[in-house]
């Protein structure tokens, strides 16, 4: 019965998958340019935290997806730590229009991914001796729309300016 409905919602049209394939660490880096000294300092960090993704396409319908954190902290104006951390996963995406396509990239992907690259993060942190560290959730869906609308309204407030002048 279960291949009758498949078969059914295949003749219906392409069934929409994701599958993730596999996960994996595509680069790390871990510096601490002030050690040993940095460590006499009153612990006080500031805590830059930067994320930025992508997504290539392998093969027909098979997608890596990275995403890139870099935290930079430092404590009374000098570097502690910079570790980054690239977590890659290699997904098979079919059955979406391009613009789907790009969201699932840039949210369900970013969703699954974060929290293994978060926990390296953490991990390389913990082990270069410093206090851990602990990252917030992010909201990929949130982050993703507003995305979209910023440039939306880019594009909108570039064509208000260009319509004056071909007048």
């Amino acid at each position: 019965m279960a291949e009758n409905e498949a078969d059914a919602a295949q003749q219906g049209g392409e069934q929409k998958t994701i599958q993730p394939q596999k996960v994996y660490l595509k680069d790390v880096s871990f510096e601490t340019p002030n050690s040993p000294r940095i460590f006499t300092k009153k612990w006080a960090p500031e805590i830059q935290v930067e994320f930025q993704n992508s997504a290539n396409e392998i093969n027909t319908d098979l997608y890596e997806v990275v995403v890139a954190l870099t935290v930079t902290t430092a404590v009374e104006g000098e570097t502690a730590y910079l570790a980054e951390v690239h977590q890659a996963g290699i997904f098979v995406m079919r059955g979406f229009d391009p613009q789907d396509l790009h969201m699932k990239q840039n949210v369900y992907c970013m969703r699954f991914l974060y929290p293994y690259a978060s926990a390296a993060v953490s991990d390389l942190v913990t082990r270069g001796g410093f206090p851990q560290l602990l990252l917030s959730p992010l909201n990929f869906e949130k982050m993703y729309f507003d995305r979209v609308n910023r440039l939306k309204e880019n594009a909108v407030g570039e064509g208000e300016q260009s319509d004056p002048q071909q007048a």
